[in-house]
């Protein structure tokens, strides 16, 4: 499907996505109303069976032996904000698609649910020694940034020791994601100024996912160097926001002199 597809996806009905991920002759279809159902949040007993029957599909699969569907089902399901799928997500953190557990893992950090931490440090075993590139894949063999950001978001303060040790790993977007939950856990400023650091790295997919981080964990300090980050401005932008609502979060919604600081600098970005 290309981007015409993607365009007719987005404008189906509830009917219309429930018949094309139930149907078996066009995979594409299938696929596309997973995503459907998780870009409109879609609140229906229908779509979240459908979608938790999707997770064990066989028929989508990828050249390289992946799962499609089962990976834009995971997806869509963290966003639904339902109790129920749970435990199906912890589930997909075994499948032997990376994918699939790289989703799951961020559902997982949506959902929030404590059930699911003791699962996720469970991936995180073997520290960085066994954090590794998965043979002859691009790849490592966990998705270690999507399972430490979600036991950050989830305040998993008994799994500090089991993060901390990835600050010495050597891909840096993987210690960009410790930091962020080192900063989450502890609320030491030492990991978010690191953060700020990395602003000014040499590559802008890594000044990207720096943006991306400081922006979850709401460093208010950090809103002049997002601003001036060699970096897009719709990125910059999304970043700010998050700073401003993680603060806005802390002062009960009431705009103080640093949210008003943090609001002329998005609006020098517009």
């Amino acid at each position: 499907m290309g981007d015409s597809d993607w365009k007719m996806a987005e404008a189906w009905t509830l009917e219309e996505a429930i018949a094309n991920i139930q149907q078996t002759e066009d995979l594409g279809k299938r696929y596309y109303a997973a995503w459907w159902f998780g870009r409109f949040r879609v609140q229906d007993d229908r779509a979240l069976a459908a979608l938790l029957d999707a997770l064990k599909d066989e028929a989508d699969r990828s050249p390289d032996g992946g799962y499609p569907l089962r990976r834009n089902a995971a997806k869509a399901l963290g966003k639904l904000n339902n109790p129920n799928v749970v435990e199906p997500l912890i589930g997909c953190l075994d499948s032997e698609d990376y994918y699939v557990r790289e989703s799951a893992a961020q559902s997982l950090e949506l959902l929030k649910d404590e059930r699911s931490i003791s699962p996720l440090r469970k991936m995180l075993v073997g520290g960085i020694e066994a954090a590794v590139l998965k043979e002859g894949k691009p790849h490592f063999v966990q998705p270690y940034e999507a399972i430490i950001e979600a036991l950050g978001a989830m305040c998993a303060t008994e799994a500090i020791a089991d993060i901390q040790v990835f600050l010495e790993h050597d891909a840096e977007k993987i210690r960009y994601a410790t930091l962020r939950a080192m900063y989450q856990l502890t609320g030491k400023a030492i990991y978010a100024e690191q953060l700020i650091d990395a602003l000014g790295g040499d590559t802008l997919q890594l000044r990207r996912s720096a943006l991306m981080d400081l922006g979850a964990v709401g460093y208010v300090p950090a809103g002049p160097a997002i601003a001036n980050t060699l970096a897009e401005n719709s990125l910059k932008l999304i970043s700010l926001k998050g700073v401003l609502e993680a603060h806005l979060n802390r002062t009960n919604s009431k705009l103080d002199a640093e949210g008003d600081n943090l609001l002329q600098l998005m609006d020098s970005l517009l």
